[in-house]
């Protein structure tokens, strides 16, 4: 299936569920420039990445127009100075120490969502679910446009002795 197929099924599934307004990130993770490109050309300018290094090898190598980009992974403060150029939103706002470094960094009005754990797993990134006001609160005083929450689940694995897989 070409990405176009692909996405044109997911916003099938997307639609058959009630999702009007849902915007699809395509990730590009361990794929190269050319993903982003057909990703781009099939109708979905949004893309999403979670490696800082990958990301700013490839995003210059993207011909075409460009994409809007999510920083998906786990945010290092340290890696925001050289991201900021090349990040339209940033999906893993989890503590202050990062809206301090994208208050320093990223553009004002930038795009956040605040991620939250709610599996209760340590491995797991995101605030505890009673921080996010207080995370909430600092970004937006940071001048950050809080945008709305991520969160992950428990992954499948967490299911696996529990029974079926939740659908």
């Amino acid at each position: 299936m070409s990405v176009a197929e692909r996405l044109d099924a997911v916003r099938a599934r997307i639609a058959a569920a009630g999702g009007a307004g849902v915007r699809v990130v395509a990730v590009t993770k361990g794929f190269g420039a050319d993903a982003i490109e057909a990703a781009v050309a099939a109708g979905c300018p949004d893309v999403g990445e979670n490696y800082a290094q990958e990301l700013l090898a490839k995003v210059p190598a993207v011909r075409g127009p460009a994409p809007r980009v999510h920083f998906i992974g786990h945010l290092q403060t340290n890696k925001v100075k050289q991201l900021a150029p090349v990040v339209d939103v940033w999906q893993s706002v989890d503590r202050v120490a990062v809206v301090e470094a994208l208050e320093r960094h990223a553009a004002p009005g930038s795009e956040v969502l605040v991620q939250v754990n709610v599996s209760g797993a340590e491995q797991q990134g995101g605030c505890e679910p009673d921080e996010v006001p207080a995370l909430v609160e600092a970004a937006t005083l940071a001048g950050l446009h809080v945008a709305g929450l991520m969160a992950i689940g428990k992954s499948y694995s967490s299911y696996a002795s529990s029974g079926p897989r939740p659908r």
